[in-house]
């Protein structure tokens, strides 16, 4: 079967049932290897600053996406299966552009369209690919294992007493705090998410309202960015009025994560997410796990 997947989500998923796909996203990469894939896509964005790259976003959408299909790489594939993405269409290409390409095409794939808010739906997306490429049990094994991964976390940060307030940055200038499965992420670590419930939309933060919640951690992940990138960005966010007063400033307490890696993407990585972030509540300085960085 050949499989085309336009999200790095989709690609995930697919090795870790063991599928190698024909063609992927230029963002695509995880595993290793895949870059050396087919790419069917390019992307309208290419700013540096987190503010000019969030205006461009706003200007591609405006005027149609953000992105642009390859569609003489796709004919040349000739994919039974395009996984493709039915939640986003800033952060990876999603159905809308994959429908308007195809129908100028003499290709006619089976179209999946995946997408989560919550860890629940994370697990519910495996199975539906492992269904769609034939590793159904395959995929109930890997959700099982997951799964057993979350529990062991859950019943450590269980005998902690401390639940610190939380908050992970999903982008810098605007800034905004990070949604969807991650405030379920901070509460199975132990910790107390800021301002955000499980399931909510990332959206725009209230930088007073910020100040005065108080945060005693803080993870700066921002989306598509390595540490590196983060560490070299987070004078966006330190510029701000009252940031060097937060507790978490004040207490060392700002962690620098590989959001391309961790947190960002829908995929088995969440729970090495998790694995992550439960390493950094228990405030273990000397042991930080890889993609993550003390920052202050």
């Amino acid at each position: 079967m050949n499989v085309v997947s336009t999200s790095p989500s989709g690609t995930e998923i697919l090795y870790a049932l063991g599928v190698e796909p024909v063609a992927v996203s230029h963002s695509c990469d995880y595993p290793p290897g895949v870059e050396e894939l087919p790419t069917i896509d390019t992307s309208r964005v290419d700013a540096e600053a987190s503010a000019d790259r969030h205006q461009q976003v706003e200007e591609s959408t405006r005027s149609g996406h953000v992105y642009r299909i390859d569609s003489e790489v796709l004919r040349t594939v000739e994919p039974d299966l395009v996984l493709t993405q039915g939640v986003c269409g800033v952060c990876a290409v999603d159905e809308s552009l994959i429908d308007e390409t195809l129908a100028d095409l003499d290709v006619d794939p089976e179209v999946l369209a995946l997408h989560a808010n919550e860890l629940d739906d994370l697990y519910e997306c495996i199975k539906r690919v492992g269904r769609a490429v034939g590793r159904g049990e395959r995929a109930e094994s890997l959700v099982g294992e997951l799964k057993e991964r979350v529990r062991t976390v859950e019943q450590r940060a269980s005998s902690r007493t401390a639940s610190p307030r939380v908050a992970v940055f999903e982008w810098m200038d605007p800034p905004r705090l990070a949604g969807n499965w991650v405030p379920e992420l901070i509460e199975s670590a132990g910790g107390t998410p800021l301002l955000v419930e499980p399931g909510d939309r990332t959206s725009e933060l209230d930088w007073q309202t910020f100040l005065d919640a108080g945060p005693e951690v803080i993870v700066v992940a921002p989306c598509g960015f390595d540490v590196d990138r983060t560490e070299a960005r987070l004078h966006e966010l330190a510029y701000r009025e009252g940031w060097a007063e937060l507790p978490a400033v004040q207490q060392g307490r700002v962690y620098g994560v590989d959001g391309a890696a961790y947190f960002n993407r829908w995929t088995p990585r969440l729970i090495e997410s998790l694995e992550r972030l439960d390493r950094i509540l228990t405030d273990e300085k000397s042991t930080l796990p890889d993609g993550v960085r003390r920052l202050v």
